[in-house]
Order: structure tokens, then sequence, then C-alpha cells
């Protein structure tokens, strides 16, 4: 029961930075999405998102933040492996599928909703 209260917090407090970020400091939600992508690399490629992800589960693994966690740790285990290159297939050999859904149902959504502009 405390692994869904914890995954409410910790998700919780990761929207209400970026809130914040868009509130207060004026950013747009570009910026906003970008500045977190980062944050989770950066404390990825130190490697204090995973302990946060085992702790919070979904609070910590669902939001934009856990993509820069995943676009490290594929650079850094096909670096590994394969070197130098590895690093930049590693980043697509992990993420690809989600990047891939977000295109495809980004697609269908334009095709259902008709949008403007």
């Amino acid at each position: 029961m405390s692994i869904f209260i914890w995954s409410f917090i910790i998700g919780g407090a990761i929207c209400v930075i970026g809130q914040i970020m868009m509130d207060v400091f004026k950013l747009t939600p570009a910026h906003t999405m970008s500045t977190l992508v980062v944050v989770g690399a950066i404390l990825g490629g130190l490697g204090w998102y995973d302990p946060l992800v085992k702790f919070a589960g979904a609070g910590a693994s669902v939001p934009i933040s856990s993509f820069g966690n995943s676009l490290v740790k594929g650079a850094l285990m096909e670096a590994e492996e394969a070197g130098i290159i590895g690093v930049l297939t590693g980043i697509f050999e992990i993420t690809s599928s989600g990047i891939s859904a977000a295109i495809i149902f980004g697609f269908l959504a334009s095709i259902v909703f008709k949008p403007k502009g």
C-alpha cells in the first residue's frame, strides 16, 4: 500500500516542479520538458534515478524525466559494448519503441481530431 502513496507523492512532486517552472519562472512547456529530460539524464548518469524508480515505482518511471534517464542508460550500456558508436546507437535502441509509439499515436490523433493549422 505504501508504494502507491510514495508513487503518488514522487510523481506529483515531479509534476509540481514542472508546473512551478512554467508558472513562476515563465518557461514555455517546451523549455520545461527539455529541462526535465536533462535533469533525468543527469540523475541517471550519476546513478541516482534508478534508486528513485525502485523507491517510487511508476511515480518516477512515468514522467518525462524518466525519458532522459532511459537515454543515458541506453547510451552507457551500448558504449560499454561497442565504444563511441554505441553511444548513438544505444540512445535509439532503448527509446525507439516509445518514440515510435508517440509518432504513430500522434498521427492517428491528427486523423481523428482534424487539427487546425
